[in-house]
């Protein structure tokens, strides 16, 4: 980043509207300027054209999705002890993102605008600090707000339906197995497997991470917000069913009938230790780590694929990984490719409409420019 100036910056950033949003700073500056006649009508334009770039196709699947969750708090809330609480949490998120995609904006919008002495602009004309640092936050906020969802659902789990449904699954279970899965593995339990499936247990938490690093490094704008955009969609989905259909997991379900623990080395301590504290009890239907992995290795194949190659043993030791350590039933499995191959669909979808509308509001951007001057 260091190496190009601001301007080169903002035209590889900016210049397909992949990111922050549907049009560059100079067009947002520009709309900005020309359209600050005292028109009620244009001064509506204008501040809808600034508005609206600072978003993109993740953050209209964000707010959609704390749009739908707060929608069911009102009408099912009378089943939550806080609801007001709930909403007061989701409307802070909603204008923690809305704030953080403006901010990001604004900074490049202002160095096109006002003086580099009141921006701190650095000499050699390259991105100032506090340009990479929004610019860093604007892009890795997503995996926050994962958390946030996947960390709520402990309250919404029971939102819709007050009992818990895991009978069914583990009826579908025996159904297509002929056994209960998870006790039928114990036999084959040892320190060492254990200790290898807790790994490919843990690959989970850095399949996003690293493909989104290495779009980030790369400045495949477009491509990191398209895997963005595919993991919200599957996710948002995910979230809402498991709202619908509560399921909490074998660990809960079928306590009685294990028989010991699953002993093994560091991998297992670690993972003993994430799910002391971060552990959600319900959201288990569909599987979240095989939806966000499924639709992540959707995102691999499509803008790196030699990195889907990498992934996708991984991928399939961490399914059987899910049931091995009594934390998913077989059909949370398969609901959870369905659902991340979905999110990429969708996803997709998203992406290719969001371009189309790029497309249309550049034109009319540079065919105003072109009457003006």
């Amino acid at each position: 980043m260091s190496r190009a100036s601001g301007s080169e910056y903002l035209r590889n950033e900016f210049a397909t509207g992949w990111q922050p949003g549907i049009s560059s700073p100079e067009g947002r500056a520009r709309v900005t300027v020309f359209d600050s006649q005292p028109n009620k009508t244009r001064a509506l334009r204008a501040g809808l054209a600034v508005a609206a770039p600072a978003y993109g196709p993740f953050e209209w699947v964000a707010l959609g999705y704390l749009a739908i969750t707060s929608a069911l708090i009102v009408i099912f809330a009378g089943n939550l002890a806080h609801p007001l609480r709930l909403l007061s949490v989701q409307g802070l998120v909603a204008l923690l993102i809305v704030a953080l995609c403006r901010a990001e904006a604004n900074v490049w919008t202002e160095e096109r605008t006002a003086p580099s002495a009141v921006l701190g602009a650095s000499r050699n004309g390259c991105p100032t600090f506090t340009q990479k640092f929004w610019h860093f936050w604007r892009h890795w906020y997503p995996h926050l707000f994962f958390l946030f969802c996947f960390e709520e659902l402990g309250v919404l789990v029971h939102l819709v339906s007050p009992r818990w449904q895991d009978a069914k699954l583990i009826a579908f279970d025996h159904w297509l197995t002929g056994v209960h899965p998870a006790i039928w593995l114990e036999q084959f339990a040892t320190p060492g497997r254990n200790e290898f499936m807790q790994f490919a247990y843990l690959t989970y938490f850095v399949y996003l991470v690293l493909l989104g690093g290495i779009l980030y490094y790369r400045k495949d704008w477009r491509g990191y917000w398209s895997v963005m955009t595919y993991s919200a969609v599957g996710y948002a989905i995910g979230y809402v069913v498991a709202i619908f259909f509560p399921i909490e997991s074998p660990w809960f379900a079928m306590a009685g009938s294990w028989h010991g623990e699953l002993h093994g080395g560091p991998c297992t301590a670690l993972i003993n230790f994430i799910e002391h504290y971060g552990r959600v009890r319900g959201a288990a239907f569909p599987s979240e780590h095989v939806a966000g992995s499924v639709a992540t290795l959707w995102g691999a194949w499509r803008h790196r694929r030699w990195l889907f190659w990498v992934m996708l043993p991984l991928v399939l030791c961490m399914c059987a990984s899910t049931v091995w350590g009594r934390y998913h039933y077989v059909a949370d499995i398969f609901a959870g490719m369905v659902t991340g191959t979905l999110g990429y669909v969708i996803g997709r979808w998203v992406m290719i409409c969001q371009e189309k509308i790029c497309g249309r509001v550049l034109r009319v951007e540079r065919a105003e420019s072109l009457v003006r001057h």
